[in-house]
């Protein structure tokens, strides 16, 4: 055992064990590794691996245990890492405890049967939205069969951020966020003040689109001026009309402005894929702006026990989120509970400007044939409280497929019409319900003709006249049904693999 304070030093084995001291420094124990360099500073550790990934190195494996206030791990490595967690209560009063400039994949494993704490009370470098309680810059596995309790107290503090793929197995991770986000500008304009007036200083000036745009808007206009487009009023107003879309409120948090937030106390965000293949994981947030689980370029749940209470978007992704199996339950008090962007907008908001009808106008070609939210397996119920046009699953105008699993939704969607599957993607019989009551604690059942139970559970809050789409392997078509929430009943009949009910 030896205490290295304040200084690098040489060390070195396939197991350095860390344990932190309230109150004292934390001790360092192994034999000496060549290229690897420690430094302690009170409960702070800093470790640089400078070994060479092109060789066969083996995976040193640093395990950390003890408890303090106020401590860091550092961990800035070429290769391969593992961090083995074994009893380990670590809080950083500012910055990322767990701080990860990686290069390589870091396996973070909780010991079997162990209880770990890792909490960050404050953060300051949110503008480049560095700081987590776990920040990694590289691929992360986080795994175990043991437990991990991860906070984020801090305004602006994420409770896990990775730069790359995120894994999470078997573990039994809960992860809470509690700070307020950082950066609320509401002074980008959408359009001017209601009422007339000025644009503020740096906002949004119609003088400032270019000409062609221009041009081209104005022809859309003519051509479609005064059809019936978004939730039953025109796309394109007649120009003596009120300005802006019939029954489209200002966007933003301010009227007429756009929120842009420097940082928010998001739950799980990956800039890569996040995949959950099993275990059991918890994620809460509490403040504007906050999703539960972001992940950039995909969400996969293979299997697992996952439970999402999110103020912002439960789940989200700008690429496909896929449900394969295990049970999930995500809930939204103000936004889509389950988000896509995957599949883009329709015209004339697509990423290559505005088209011609008939042109896709999506933000890539033909994404608006392929499915963004993808149910094959498992129990999915997904919620959103805030009602239109905010839905339980959300991919914009790309369809969702649903080939297996249970799944229940609870949202409103534009003029009550949320995303839904095609007849091609209800690869399984699926049914969208409009106009449904719920009451919080009624209990809400879905039944066959001969009174079995499908889907049974309690509806988690008040709403009424939801757009719920609903499937489970049971459902045949030509066969009817019942569903029944609190003291109101439904009776139905799949007519087809995609059946609305009113």
């Amino acid at each position: 055992m030896m205490l290295i304070v304040a200084a690098w030093q040489v060390c070195t084995a396939e197991t350095i064990t860390i344990t932190y001291n309230e109150g004292q420094a934390a001790t360092v124990g192994g034999d000496q590794v060549e290229d690897v360099k420690i430094a302690v500073k009170g409960n702070r550790v800093s470790i640089k691996d400078l070994r060479d990934y092109e060789k066969n190195l083996n995976t040193l494996t640093y395990v950390l245990k003890g408890k303090t206030s106020d401590g860091q791990l550092k961990l800035n490595t070429y290769v391969k890492a593992r961090i083995l967690l074994d009893g380990l209560d670590l809080t950083c009063q500012e910055g990322a405890p767990i701080h990860l400039k990686n290069k390589k994949m870091v396996t973070m494993e909780c010991a079997q049967g162990s209880r770990n704490r890792i909490v960050i009370a404050a953060c300051s470098d949110t503008a480049k939205n560095k700081q987590a309680a776990i920040w990694a810059k590289d691929k992360l596995t986080l795994t175990g069969k043991g437990t991990l309790q991860v906070e984020a107290l801090g305004n602006g503090c994420k409770g896990i951020n990775c730069k790359d793929d995120l894994q999470i197995d078997e573990l039994t991770l809960s992860v809470v966020t509690k700070g307020d986000n950082l950066g609320v500008d509401t002074t980008k304009m959408m359009g001017p003040p209601p009422g007339g007036g000025n644009f503020p200083p740096g906002g949004f000036n119609p003088d400032d689109i270019p000409e062609d745009v221009k041009k081209k808007f104005e022809e859309m206009r003519k051509k479609f001026e005064g059809q019936s487009g978004m939730m039953g009023g025109g796309m394109f107003p007649p120009r003596d009309s009120v300005q802006g879309m019939p029954g489209m409120p200002p966007m933003g948090g301010m009227p007429g402005g756009k929120q842009k937030y420097i940082s928010t106390c998001k739950g799980i965000k990956s800039a890569g894929t996040v995949t959950i293949g099993s275990g059991m994981v918890s994620v809460e947030t509490n403040s504007n702006g906050a999703e539960g689980i972001e992940g950039k370029k995909g969400v996969t749940i293979n299997g697992g026990n996952v439970t999402v209470n999110a103020t912002d978007d439960g789940i989200n992704s700008g690429g496909k989120i896929v449900f394969a199996d295990g049970n999930t339950t995500v809930i939204s008090l103000t936004n889509d509970a389950v988000d896509s962007n995957f599949g883009g907008m329709m015209p004339p908001f697509g990423k290559d400007g505005f088209t011609e009808p008939g042109d896709n106008g999506f933000m890539e070609q033909g994404k608006e044939k392929e499915p963004a939210i993808i149910v094959s397996g498992g129990t999915v119920m997904a919620w959103s409280k805030r009602g239109a046009p905010e839905e339980g699953l959300d991919c914009d105008f790309a369809p969702i497929e649903v080939s297996g699993g249970t799944l229940f939704t609870i949202g409103a969607g534009m003029g009550e019409m949320p995303s839904v599957p095609t007849e091609e993607t209800a690869k399984q019989a699926t049914a969208l319900f409009i106009g449904v009551n719920f009451s919080k604690g009624e209990q809400v059942k879905v039944t066959d003709k001969a009174g079995k139970t499908l889907i049974d559970f309690k509806a988690p809050f008040d709403f009424q006249r939801s757009s719920s789409l609903v499937s489970c392997p049971a459902f045949k078509v030509g066969n009817s049904y019942s569903l029944t929430s609190g003291k109101e009943t439904k009776n139905f009949e799949l007519n087809k693999q995609f059946t609305t009910v009113r």
